[in-house]
């Protein structure tokens, strides 16, 4: 085994959000909520950036790690839907209405098996209240598997400039393995719709499923660069049976070792870099003229719930629906797991909160840490105590950072750093959670359980 494969690949953050979602506590409720809300109208940063949680699938993928349900002869899709309309209004009544929306994401689930009048009803209710940015970014995740041509057009008028296309991979022999449908139209026809309505594409794929070959994942691979999409995603499958039980038939299948699935990312990423695409982070692709990678060239790329993003629509996150959860500047919260539950506070006047988390000062400052590093892929720190109002000794201060530990990464050639900096090496880019995980002090004493990086 290549040594710095069993030296780092072991369980640590995703760090999608500061801190990670297992630190959230049960006893954080709506009214704490509504300050955080309210307080949000003054924080940074200032745009809306809203998440609408859909959560039905019409079958479940056995990899899944969402927050997903099965669709079942008692699901209600208008019921939910109007529960989600009634959340807006409950959360938005504590927007300041001059605020404009940035970003609206929706996910799942299979947001897109869903009727889409009852998504254009719910734009509607965002789009009534809220002006919006020039060119902002209106997404939804879209399983090709029931989609027909209709599907796609009307999501256009409803008003997505972006559709994210779970392809997951190319070959049906992975895809059966893992009770996922292919995509019901041919590619080609499915991109050639898009175009002609000037939507932007993403297409997502996840390696480490059973089946899966460096040949055939480089096949696939190759098939989407063919196809040009604006984005590509290829997304590390995370074996967490303990909090996804389903994951259990995969094994039946076989997954692929560590080693392999090492293999798989390298073999994607070299051919996507020589197919005229630009890294962002650890697991996005774009074209050269994308914004994303405009923002990482000039540092200033940043994340949140939605995902990478720039400073231009980067938003504080109000998420609606069962299980969403909001990422505000000072907090965040996240929503009932039952659907029973959730339609049934919303439809009683309350926001259904079932626990979030208050950011302290020192979390804080550690989130935009690590928010630089995860994006940016250095850490410069006087720049970053510049924007911070602080000092570069007050902002280590305020994470785990330690030179030792730094020096032991830079001798396996993990990193570059001096007392100025933090920067990845190329090598060392699979491994950046790492790095980020040394620089968190709630780490130090956690029992906290969380995936591999490969």
């Amino acid at each position: 085994m290549d040594p710095l494969l069993a030296r780092y690949n072991v369980p640590v953050p995703r760090y999608t959000s500061y801190p990670p979602a297992n630190f959230f506590r049960d006893d954080y409720d709506e009214d704490d909520l509504v300050r955080a809300i309210e307080a949000s109208n003054q924080q940074e940063p200032a745009h809306l950036s809203f998440y609408i949680h859909l959560p039905y699938c019409n079958r479940m993928c056995h990899y899944c790690g969402c927050n997903a349900y099965p669709r079942t002869k008692k699901s209600n899709d208008r019921e939910y839907a109007d529960a989600v309309m009634r959340e807006i209004k409950l959360v938005c009544n504590h927007i300041d209405p001059k605020r404009k929306i940035a970003q609206i994401h929706y996910g799942g689930g299979s947001p897109s098996t869903f009727d889409v009048d009852l998504i254009r009803e719910i734009n509607d209710a965002l789009f009534s209240r809220f002006s919006m940015i020039n060119d902002p970014e209106i997404a939804i995740e879209c399983h090709p598997g029931y989609m027909q041509a209709s599907a796609y057009e009307r999501l256009t008028d409803a008003g997505f400039n972006r559709m994210s296309i779970g392809i997951q991979d190319f070959n049906p022999a992975v895809l059966k393995a893992s009770n996922r449908l292919p995509t019901l139209l041919p590619i080609e026809d499915i991109f050639s719709l898009l175009r002609e309505k000037k939507t932007r594409i993403n297409l997502d794929f996840i390696y480490g499923l059973p089946l899966q070959t460096v040949e055939s994942f480089t096949e696939t691979i190759a098939q989407a660069i063919d196809l040009a999409p604006d984005r590509l995603v290829t997304f590390s499958y995370a074996h967490m049976p303990h909090l996804f039980p389903r994951q259990k038939l995969l094994e039946r299948k076989g997954l692929p070792s560590e080693e392999l699935k090492d293999r798989l990312y390298h073999a994607a990423q070299e051919l996507l870099l020589d197919g005229g695409y630009k890294q962002i982070g650890l697991d996005h692709y774009v074209k050269e003229e994308d914004e994303l990678f405009r923002a990482l060239s000039s540092g200033t790329l940043h994340r949140n719930f939605q995902g990478y993003c720039t400073r231009r629509t980067t938003g504080q996150v109000y998420a609606f629906g069962v299980t969403a959860i909001s990422q505000l500047a000072g907090a965040y919260a996240q929503n009932t797991k039952s659907i029973e539950e959730y339609i049934q506070t919303v439809n009683s006047g309350h926001i259904p909160v079932m626990r979030g988390y208050t950011l302290n000062e020192e979390e804080q400052i550690t989130r935009e840490v690590i928010t630089a590093l995860m994006c940016n892929e250095k850490i410069r720190w006087q720049e970053l105590a510049e924007r911070l109002h602080l000092t570069k000794e007050e902002v280590q201060a305020m994470t785990a950072y330690s030179e030792e530990q730094m020096r032991r990464f830079a001798d396996d050639g993990i990193i570059f750093f001096d007392e100025e900096q933090i920067v990845m090496r190329e090598k060392g880019s699979p491994f950046i959670r790492n790095v980020a995980a040394s620089l968190d002090k709630l780490l130090i004493h956690s029992d906290k359980t969380f995936s591999k990086p490969i």
